[in-house]
């Protein structure tokens, strides 16, 4: 097979070395070269340029190399028709548990107001909680939300979940719908999103949510930015209506340099790094992918367009 690599964000020089030694009767070509582009059958994404994949008329997958694909889906030049598979890999599942537990125990054991002592000189023990104490709310129970409420389970926190079809996750209380999500938000101290963007989702964490969370509740976003009506977090933090906000995603990106977040005392920012796409584990998965598509057999990660993720 051609498989043409259109991915400007991501170093060719980290992925088509292991794909050419795992595949080498297939042929790869770096964007802006493509080969002949009437025998380009598989195309890897990420952040591809308007148009770039119009030229691919033999198209039989689009493999994206990141885990979201609203990007794409919002691309009114994505070929139709073609099947869109989404990336999961065990590195990125690691790495976003990694930082979903980085800020849950921050915010668990106070150390984002220790620093704001520290920043003071005031020397204070705080009360202590066990984790047992606490309840996290993940919305979306995919595979990243499963395997992040696992892990918080394991490190002895109550843990619920939500999602738009009901879901069931050993020892999570799951809710789904509309009347399920407030009674997962009147519940959480700490709230993480890890949904998918689509239009229901969008503007999901607004005012209205803000006000259903118990007061001093923290905000931990790893999916995107979107889903945060700003506005509305800043009111609820300036009023203390939440106690923290750890942001990984922002709309837009890069976030913006006389942005409010930037500055906040009550705001966490990272630049959209919970969990970078890592071809040493996922190079495995697209290799997969393209054997599945070479057997006739559907992709891991199959995209349903009309669903959004």
């Amino acid at each position: 097979m051609d498989v043409a690599f259109v991915a400007p964000d991501e170093d060719a020089a980290h992925w088509l070395p292991g794909l050419r030694a795992a595949l080498p009767e297939d042929r790869f070509f770096a964007w802006p070269e493509t080969g002949d582009a009437e025998r380009v059958e598989v195309a890897l994404v990420a952040r591809p340029p308007a148009g770039a994949l119009a030229r691919f008329r033999r198209l039989k997958l689009i493999q994206s190399l990141w885990m979201g694909v609203d990007g794409l889906l919002a691309d009114a030049t994505l070929p139709r028709g073609v099947p869109l598979a989404r990336l999961v890999d065990p590195g990125m599942l690691a790495a976003m548990c990694e930082t979903v537990l980085a800020r849950v125990l921050d915010w668990h054991r106070d150390l984002y107001r220790y620093r704001a002592q520290q920043a003071e000189g005031l020397w204070r023990k705080l009360p202590q909680l066990m984790a047992a104490d606490r309840m996290v709310g993940v919305l979306g129970l995919g595979e990243l939300g499963r395997h992040v409420a696992v892990r918080l389970l394991q490190l002895g926190f109550r843990v619920s979940g939500w999602s738009r079809r009901q879901r069931e996750v050993e020892g999570v209380d799951c809710f789904s719908g509309p009347e399920g999500l407030d009674a997962l938000l009147a519940r959480c101290g700490a709230l993480v999103c890890l949904l998918p963007l689509t239009e229901e989702t969008r503007g999901i964490l607004n005012a209205r949510a803000f006000a259903l969370l118990p007061e001093g509740a923290c905000l931990i976003n790893v999916a995107r930015g979107a889903h945060v009506v700003d506005a509305d977090l800043l009111a609820a933090l300036d009023a203390g209506r939440l106690a923290h906000a750890y942001l990984d995603v922002f709309d837009p990106e890069p976030l913006p340099a006389g942005h409010s977040y930037w500055r906040h005392p009550r705001v966490s920012v990272t630049p959209h790094v919970a969990a970078l796409t890592e071809p040493r584990t996922a190079l495995a998965r697209v290799v997969e992918n393209l054997e599945r598509l070479r057997r006739g057999e559907p992709p891991f990660g199959l995209v349903d367009r009309a669903a959004g993720y």
